[in-house]
Parts: C-alpha cells; structure tokens; sequence
C-alpha cells in the first residue's frame, strides 16, 4: 500500500496555485531598491555636483563608476559565495546595498560618495544572478521565467520611476533625501528576505536539496558548455542594441523628432512602461517556448529599431516606436536568465556572468553610437547602429536554438 504523500503541495504533481510566493515579492522590492540606487543619481548630478564642489564631469562618474562596479561585482561576489546559503548571500547583499546608501546620504564629501556608490554597485549583479536562481526555485519548472520577469519587474519599474522620483524629492527636500529614501527601502527589502524567503530551494518530491553546482570549481565548469557562451553572447549583444540607441533617445527626440527638452522625461516613462509590459511578457512567453520567444523578442526589437531611425522624424511614430522599443528590450530578459542558468546546470557565476554581459554590452552599444555620431552620421544613426547589433544577436540565438534542438 502506497504511504500518503507528507508534503502534498510540494509533491510530484505539479502545484496547481498561482498566487504569487510573498518571497518573490521581497525579492522584486529588493530589485526596486537597487534600480532605484542605479537610475536617480542622472536626475540629482546639478545638485550632488554643487554640494560637493565638483564639476559635472566629476559628478557623472558616479554613473559610469557605477556601471563598471556591477560588471565586476556580478562575477567577484558570486565567485566567493558560492559555497553559502543563497539565502544568506542575498541577506548579505542587501546589508552590503543598505551601507552603500547611507555612506551616499551621509557623504561628506566626493571620494565618500564614490565609495557609496562602488559599494551599493558591487551587490547590483550578484543579486538578481543569485535573486534569479532562488526566484525560479520558488515556483513549479513551467513558471520559471514568470518567476524571474516577476523579480525583475521592480528593477522595470525602477527604471519607470527613478529619474522622476530622484528629481522629486531632490528638489523638495534635497538630493541626500533621496538616499535615504532608497535606505528605506533596502532596509525593508532585507526585512522581507530574511523573512519570506525559504532557507532551502524545495524539490518536486519535497525535500530540501542542496544548492546545484555549489564548489567554484563546478561553476567554472559550466562555462564549457557552448550553450551558456552563445547565451551570454547573445545577452551582451540584445543589450548592446538597445541602450547604443536608448544612450543618445534624448538626442533623436529633440534633434530629430522635434519635442522639446521638457517633453523628453515622459517619453523616457512611455520606454519605461514598455519595459514593464515587455518583462512580463515576455516571461510568459518564454515559459511556453523559450527559445523562439527570444528569437522573436530579439527579432522585435532590430525591426522595431530599424524603422525608428526610418520615421524618428514622426512624434507619433516616435512615441509607439520608444514603447515598443521598451518592451522588446526588455522581453528576452526572463527567458535568457532562465536559458543561461539552465545550460549551466544551475551555476550562480552564470547567472552573475549574465549581469556583466549585459553592462559590457551596455557599454559597447553606447560607444559603437557615440562613434557614428562623431563620424557624423546624425541624431539616428545610434538606432541604425543598434539594430545591426540585435540583428546579430537574432543570429547568435537562432544558432543557439539550433544546436540545442539537435541535442
């Protein structure tokens, strides 16, 4: 006689509910706070520039200063945790993200600031490589890109929100109250980890097991499989195309679309819903059939691309094309976390590997623009320059599809 299954939601069923786990809500408030830390600061740089007797040049580093700190931190911290509790490590990241605002709140003065900065970057990646792996763990294999694109929708809305609201209240109250604003909320997201997060990722059979590809050794591992380097490719490249073109937006729309300099914050926020709608969209779709929702996520975006540097001249066309540049942007985003970490065999370094990708593709399509608007190509060549580089990611993945089909 067959014994009674002791743990009936976790049993070889799958789970039939669809409430969202509360712990992936905390972990999507702990992604707003860090989009929040990332995006802010371009809606303060007068402000911080004047209060701590810098120059604006000065006063942008924090930007790039903060970028290059992900890229770096998404590989080092995974690296060195790898062997811990993942839930510990993201409790740790959030102490980390907590005590890089503060110092950027109480800084006294530039070099202070930076080190904030570096210090809340450094956490940026590890989080949503590792926040991902859990994420996905927390729901049935069939959702587990939803999972992800519901983590990753408060990084979306973050990018919604964060110029505006760094603005808001940098002119209401200053721009150190946006800090501690954002301190606020890591302290909260750490809360709600720490409590609503499970210790152990169950299994379908309901028992605990133990984090797959846990020695570092095993992580590097993973990197042997030409799957997890075509995602990646195909990751940095996505990436590439659309912020080579979103770097120079506020370029297009004045120069070539005719807005004025005041309308350009509400296009900013139609791109923003677009990522929003795209994040989860593209998660749904990715759960159903992955590979092709990224080709055509991918496919999307270098179309959409293309003929926004045809019409950038239309307002209207513009204001549907920036939508629809958001949310194919954004759509292949769940799904390539998911294909990475699964090609890896679960290997948290790949999912922080997927972080740097992004950011290095982020800095190759912003430069590859900047140098067609040196050459003098006009206001919409960085568009032209970032379809031809998703167009290529269409390629990378079509031939990563291909060769996981054949296995």
């Amino acid at each position: 006689m067959r014994a009674a299954n002791p743990h009936p939601a976790l049993g070889s069923r799958p789970i039939e509910h669809r409430r969202t786990p509360s712990g992936l809500i905390a972990l999507a408030l702990g992604g707003f706070g860090i989009g929040l830390t990332e995006f802010l600061i371009a809606g303060l740089l007068p402000q911080v520039a004047s209060s701590l007797a810098v120059s604006e040049a000065e006063a942008g580093r924090l930007i790039s200063g903060y970028a290059l700190s992900v890229a770096i931190g998404a590989i080092a911290l995974t690296a060195a945790t790898t062997r811990l509790p993942r839930k510990q490590v993201l409790v740790g990241l959030m102490v980390l993200f907590v005590i890089g605002n503060l110092l950027s709140a109480l800084a006294p003065n530039y070099p202070v600031m930076m080190l904030g900065r570096v210090i809340a970057a450094l956490c940026h990646g590890s989080f949503f490589g590792i926040g991902s792996l859990v994420a996905r763990d927390l729901v049935t294999p069939d959702r587990k890109s939803r999972a992800v694109a519901v983590m990753f929708a408060g990084l979306t809305l973050a990018n919604v929100l964060g110029v505006p609201f760094g603005a808001l209240v940098g002119e209401r109250w200053g721009w150190r109250a946006a800090f501690w604003a954002v301190t606020a909320i890591g302290v909260l997201a750490l809360t709600g980890i720490a409590a609503l997060v499970p210790a152990q990722r169950p299994t379908r059979t309901g028992h605990s097991a133990p984090t797959p590809a846990a020695g570092l050794r095993a992580q590097f591992r993973a990197f042997r499989s030409w799957q997890v380097w075509l995602t990646l490719t195909a990751t940095g490249l996505g990436y590439g195309g659309m912020f080579g073109a979103f770097s120079y937006i506020a370029y297009t729309f004045t120069e070539v679309g005719g807005f004025s300099s005041a309308d350009v914050a509400w296009l900013l926020m139609v791109y923003g819903v677009g990522l929003v709608a795209g994040n989860l969209i593209g998660g749904r779709a990715a759960d159903r059939d992955r590979d092709r929702a990224l080709v055509l996520a991918l496919l999307g975006l270098t179309v959409t691309l293309a003929v926004f540097g045809f019409l950038a001249a239309s307002p209207t066309a513009t204001v549907l094309l920036v939508f629809l540049m958001g949310l194919f942007g954004f759509a292949a985003v769940p799904g390539m976390i998911t294909r990475v970490t699964d090609a890896a065999h679960g290997a948290a370094l790949a999912a922080g590997a997927n972080v740097s990708a992004s950011n290095l593709g982020n800095a190759l399509g912003a430069w590859l623009g900047g140098l067609a608007l040196t050459a003098g190509l006009g206001y919409t060549a960085p568009l032209y320059v970032g379809a031809g580089l998703t167009l290529t990611a269409v390629l990378v993945m079509t031939v990563a599809a291909h060769q996981a089909s054949r296995h």
